[in-house]
């Protein structure tokens, strides 16, 4: 998350707009936020009704054994049409900004 913060600039020239979503309720999401200093979109799923439609809901897998949401990056097009999937089982595991411009300009 903090390097999607550090090239915020690179994706956003390429017309990436940012959002993370989790289960997390919204003041623990701008808690994050502003201790941490990222800028993008946080969005709150306490419900995991988004998450759940796309198959990342991954149960019993954080602290306490509470659902949390997999690890994933995806890449929309204007239209909603899903173009690029980054899964992985590993909350530690993301793709990297320069992995995201790469599709992005895979996709163009």
């Amino acid at each position: 998350m903090r390097g999607i913060q550090h090239h915020l600039t690179d994706l956003e020239a390429r017309g990436i707009r940012v959002a993370a979503i989790s289960v997390d309720p919204p003041e623990a999401s701008r808690n994050l936020r502003a201790k941490r200093g990222y800028t993008y979109t946080f969005l709150s799923d306490p419900d995991a009704a988004v998450i759940t439609r796309y198959d990342l809901l991954h149960l019993k897998a954080g602290p306490s054994e509470q659902d949390v949401a997999r690890p994933a990056e995806f890449l929309l097009d204007p239209g909603g049409t899903v173009r690029w999937v980054n899964l992985t089982e590993s909350y530690w595991i993301r793709a990297t900004p320069e992995q995201l411009l790469q599709a992005t300009n895979a996709l163009h």
